[in-house]
This record gives C-alpha cells, structure tokens and sequence, in this order.
C-alpha cells in the first residue's frame, strides 16, 4: 500500500463525510438563522427557541434523505472492501 493510496482514500473518505454531513448540517444552518432573524426582530432571546425547530428539521431531513445518505456510504464501504485485495497485493 503506497503513499498516494492512502492520501487517495482519506480523501476519498473526507469526501463521503462531506457529503453525509451536508444536508443536516445546511438544514440546521438554515432554519437556525431564520430563527435567529425572528429572535431579532421580535427581541426575543430564548436558547431553547432555536434548538427544538432545528431538531425537528435535523430529524426530518434524516428521515428523507436517509436512504439516499445509507447507499452513499454503503457503496463506498462496499468500494473500499471490495479493494482490500487489491491494497494488500
């Protein structure tokens, strides 16, 4: 197993995080600053304002977008283990 493997797997692993992460992430994000706009306006500063609304929509995304997510990272387990004899000879 060379150098360049390797960095070409972690990148390629970096890649599928990436991915996974992305639509929770953006999804909290958005609907974080949308409440943060209407904390601002109405000059209501409650901490538990933002975190039940960014839970409910952090769930809902994992609930559609799921299955999408487990085949990304399926495939890639499955890419990766099947390259194993591939790494070792």
């Amino acid at each position: 197993m060379t150098p360049e493997t390797v960095m070409e797997i972690g990148v390629q692993t970096m890649e599928v995080t990436a991915l996974l992460a992305a639509p929770l992430l953006l999804s909290a994000l958005v609907v974080g600053l949308l409440i943060g706009m209407l904390q601002a306006a109405t000059q209501i500063n409650e901490m538990t304002l933002t975190f039940v609304p960014k839970l409910m929509v952090v769930a809902l995304v994992l609930l559609f977008a799921g299955p999408a997510l487990l085949e990304t990272l399926l495939g890639f387990t499955i890419r990766l283990l099947e390259g194993i004899p591939e790494l070792i000879g």
